[in-house]
C-alpha cells in the first residue's frame, strides 16, 4: 500500500482541483488568477480551458528552465497534461449542469469551488510526485530575485490576472479572494492530509 501512497494522493488531487477549478469558472464569480487567464485564452482563440492548461504549462517549463538555465523539466507537463483533461472532463460532465442563476447559488459554488481547489492542492503537495509546471515558476522567480515564495507567488498572480483581463477572463471579486484566501486555506488543509498519510499509509 505504501508504494501506491503517491500515485494515489497525486492524482486524486488533481481531480480534486481540477473540480473545483470547474466550479470557480462556472460559478461567474470570479475565477483564480491562472484560471481566468485560462478563461480569457479559451474565449479568444478557442480549443478548450483544459487544452490551455497544457499549452501554458509548457510555456512555464520553457521559461523555467531559461531562467534556472537548466534543461526544460519536461515531467512537470504531465501534471498541466493530467490537469487539463480532468479540468475539461468536470466541465464537459458536471459542468454542463451548472447554471448559477442567483448571487447565492453563485456565491456557494464559488466557495465549494474554492475549498476543492485548496483541498486538491494540499494531497497534490503531500504527494510529492511529479513538480508542477506553476510551483516550480515560484521557485525560480524567487530564487532570481532573492524574495520569498509568498512574494514571487503574488508576483505571478499579478502577470497572470493583467494576462486575464487583456485576454477578457473572468477577473471578479472571486479573483481578489482566491489570491489572498487560497494559500491560508491550504495551509490549513496540508496538516490534515498529512495525518491522513500516516495513519493510512505508513
Amino acid at each position: 500500500m505504501k508504494k501506491y501512497r503517491k500515485v494515489f494522493f497525486y492524482n486524486i488531487g488533481i481531480f480534486i482541483l481540477a473540480c473545483g477549478c470547474m466550479l470557480t469558472i462556472k460559478s461567474n464569480f470570479g475565477a483564480g488568477p491562472f484560471d481566468a487567464l485560462l478563461v480569457g485564452l479559451y474565449k479568444t482563440f478557442g480549443l478548450t480551458i483544459g487544452s490551455w492548461e497544457i499549452v501554458l504549462g509548457l510555456i512555464l517549463v520553457l521559461l523555467n528552465a531559461l531562467g534556472s538555465k537548466s534543461r526544460p523539466e519536461y515531467f512537470a507537463l504531465v501534471t498541466s497534461l493530467i490537469t487539463g483533461v480532468c479540468i475539461d472532463f468536470w466541465i464537459f460532465t458536471a459542468g454542463v449542469f451548472i447554471e448559477p442563476q442567483s448571487l447565492a447559488f453563485q456565491t456557494i459554488c464559488f466557495f465549494i469551488g474554492l475549498v476543492l481547489m485548496c483541498l486538491g492542492v494540499a494531497l497534490n503537495i503531500q504527494a510529492d510526485f511529479a513538480p508542477n509546471p506553476m510551483d516550480r515558476s515560484m521557485i525560480v522567480l524567487s530564487k532570481l530575485i532573492n524574495c520569498s515564495f509568498s512574494i514571487s507567488r503574488a508576483i505571478l498572480s499579478s502577470i497572470f490576472v493583467i494576462f486575464a483581463f487583456i485576454f477578457n477572463g473572468p477577473i471578479l471579486i472571486g479573483t481578489l479572494i482566491v489570491a489572498i484566501f487560497a494559500g491560508i486555506i491550504i495551509k490549513f488543509f496540508i496538516q490534515y492530509v498529512h495525518k491522513f498519510d500516516l495513519k493510512y499509509f505508513s
